[in-house]
């Protein structure tokens, strides 16, 4: 047993290890802060099942770290959910097939809406449709997954997970967020009390 626990554990770091570290970082940090920061809109993520789950995760991040960010549910979407997007947002869009219809069908949507709107892709497939369509694609490495079956997605998401926190420490460090920034956002709770103590401001907002 101790043995195929360390065997999973090396997988997925060496997994982590291989995501290659490429320009579209860069393109996908200038895209987010010139359409966020500085004109204002707000970054849109988005995608099906385990990687919408990323994808909320890393709207959340964004959102408690300086950087304004919605998760969009594809299905939803195509129900009246679609007007949550402006002209000045920027999507990401997460998929490790890039074949996922339901995320292909909304950047058809979001086009019609919005024409011109700045595509982001975290994939495990960089030869996909949605790949191409990108204006920066993230590309996973495209680990094979942990599960016995190679189906369930696990080794996939850990990279798409890696490579948020990734896109978070990036935008942090380009706008210049502070602890005291992060206290403005989280009044409860212990990061609240530890981001106030940092900060100087222990009875910041009481």
């Amino acid at each position: 047993m101790t043995d195929i626990i360390q065997e999973i554990i090396d997988r997925e770091a060496k997994a982590i290890q291989n995501i290659p570290v490429t320009s579209d970082y860069e393109k996908c940090m200038e895209l987010i802060f010139q359409h966020v920061h500085q004109k204002k809109g707000k970054l849109v993520t988005s995608g099906m099942g385990k990687a919408g789950q990323i994808a909320l995760n890393i709207a959340t991040t964004l959102s408690s770290t300086g950087t304004p960010a919605v998760f969009l549910h594809p299905s939803d979407s195509q129900h009246g959910d679609l007007g949550v997007i402006q002209e000045n947002d920027v999507l990401l869009l997460v998929s490790n097939s890039g074949k996922t219809r339901e995320i292909l069908e909304l950047i058809e949507l979001a086009s019609r809406l919005h024409p011109g709107l700045p595509l982001i892709v975290i994939t495990g497939n960089r030869e996909s449709e949605l790949a191409h369509k990108a204006d920066a694609c993230l590309f996973t490495g495209g680990p094979k997954e942990v599960c016995p079956l190679g189906l369930t997605p696990s080794t996939s998401t850990t990279t798409m997970t890696v490579i948020g926190d990734i896109l978070m420490v990036l935008m942090m460090k380009k706008i210049g967020f502070t602890s005291e920034d992060y206290a403005k956002r989280h009044h409860g709770g212990y990061l609240g009390h530890k981001s106030r103590q940092q900060a100087g401001k222990e009875e910041w907002g009481a």
